[in-house]
């Protein structure tokens, strides 16, 4: 994917360098090239987080301390 990321970019570089303004060329590389790129990454690194997330070891105890942990005694009335 990276491959394509790349080519993608070159060329919106080039496409922005045959702008006639500074400010047009700028903005044909933003809206033309990164955001598009990243939203791409964005939508096909998805699956990647979620491995990387669920490799992550859990905490030990993650209530520690909490007051759910107490022991509690029904009451008797």
């Amino acid at each position: 994917m990276h491959i394509i990321v790349i080519a993608w970019l070159y060329v919106t570089v080039l496409m922005a360098l045959t702008e006639t303004s500074v400010v047009a060329g700028v903005l044909s590389l933003v809206f033309y090239g990164l955001l598009p790129v990243a939203l791409l990454l964005w939508l096909f690194g998805g699956p990647a987080r979620r491995r990387r997330a669920a490799r992550r070891p859990e905490p030990a105890n993650p209530r520690a301390g909490s007051a759910d942990d107490e022991v509690r005694t029904p009451d008797l009335d």
